[in-house]
């Protein structure tokens, strides 16, 4: 049994609204199945057009830096892969800014760091993993 909650926040690279519709979706798709893939249990998600929240929770023997460069490592080759009006939209550059925020949850519980993930002004028809317009 563990509990590392970790809430992170990585945007696009310029600030770029590139997150929109279909390729949110797939990012949201592409995030899961890292996460599925290292034990990490997606407990909020967020993807809004230049930027991604994500509260999970790390098996032990993940850092949370690792955690990280796997997603944004596996995200970045396969949305430009598959949507290649991303390359233009992008300059050709890698999709991710450097770097990212991660916090673990303190003394903030787990339902104050989802709620203040969902509320970041979006309906979807994915409560625990949203994609914003």
């Amino acid at each position: 049994m563990y509990e590392l909650h970790c809430h992170f926040v990585f945007t696009t690279k310029h600030s770029e609204p590139v997150l929109r519709g279909d390729v949110g979706v797939r990012l949201r798709e592409l995030v899961r199945e890292v996460c599925r893939a290292r034990d990490i249990r997606v407990l909020k998600g967020r993807v809004k057009p230049e930027h991604v929240h994500l509260f999970a929770s790390l098996p032990p023997h993940l850092a949370p830096a690792e955690a990280m460069r796997a997603i944004k490592r596996k995200s970045a080759r396969k949305l430009l892969r598959e949507f290649p009006r991303l390359k233009k939209q992008l300059r050709g550059e890698d999709p991710w800014s450097r770097g990212y925020f991660v916090s673990t949850r303190g003394d903030v519980t787990d339902e104050v760091v989802a709620q203040y993930v969902m509320n970041q002004d979006l309906t979807s028809d994915d409560e625990d993993f949203e994609v914003s317009e």
